[in-house]
């Protein structure tokens, strides 16, 4: 099978920069790395090609290529995270931060969005709005691992790429219900992307008609005093 835009596949994949990895579906090589998130789910994803599912220069590269192919690509920063551009660094009054600004720490401004602090100068904090690997030229290694056809495992893939996460999910005559885990309204990355997965299932998966959220609420059990 020749792979084009718009097919579903599984794809394995370590991205790394300078020699170092910061991105992979492999959970040993996560943990050699320094990198392994225990709330991670490792393993091949499920990816749509020509959605930029995974970064530009990788998608391309994947398209005219067969199942069960192997190789790498270097990806150079338009293609990846863009260039750095100098006016997203700038600085804030210290007091304007609710905690002690250091460097490193992740923050987020209204005006500007998310941010890393990279300095603190007397007063005056420095934020970098770029994302870390802007300007970076990237290199992948990649293996194409299946097709995957069934509409079922196709938007399954969706929920875990997206949401960061696997639900139950059951598909009858494209009816698909998708059962949600209790505190998911309090899940940012849910709230966030619920519509894009939501979008992307009809717009993709050709035999879907319909998507029902369930969320179910149980008592409380009650304290024995």
């Amino acid at each position: 099978m020749v792979i084009k835009n718009g097919d579903f596949i599984k794809l394995s994949y370590s991205g790394s920069v300078n020699g170092s990895i910061f991105d992979t579906t492999e959970a040993a090589e996560a943990k050699s790395a320094g990198i392994h998130s225990p709330n991670a789910i490792y393993g091949p994803v499920t990816i749509c090609v020509g959605q930029k599912h995974v970064i530009l220069g990788l998608d391309e590269e994947l398209v005219g290529k067969n199942i069960g192919d192997a190789g790498d690509v270097v990806v150079t920063p338009e293609k990846a995270f863009g260039d750095r551009d100098p006016k997203r660094i700038q600085s804030f009054p210290k007091n304007q931060f609710k905690e002690k600004p250091t460097r490193g720490m992740p923050v987020k401004m209204d005006e500007m969005g998310e941010g890393t602090v990279v300095d603190v100068i007397g007063s005056k904090v420095i934020v970098d709005f770029n994302p870390p690997l802007a300007g970076q030229t990237l290199s992948y290694h990649y293996t194409i691992e299946e097709e995957v056809s069934d509409p079922l495992d196709q938007l399954k893939g969706l929920v875990r790429l997206y949401a960061g996460r696997e639900m139950e999910i059951a598909l009858d005559e494209g009816k698909a219900i998708i059962t949600l885990p209790p505190g998911i309204n309090y899940d940012r990355r849910w709230l966030l992307w619920r519509g894009r997965i939501i979008h992307e299932g009809f717009e993709l998966i050709s035999d879907l008609s319909d998507i029902t959220l369930v969320e179910t609420f149980k008592r409380p059990e009650k304290k024995e005093e």
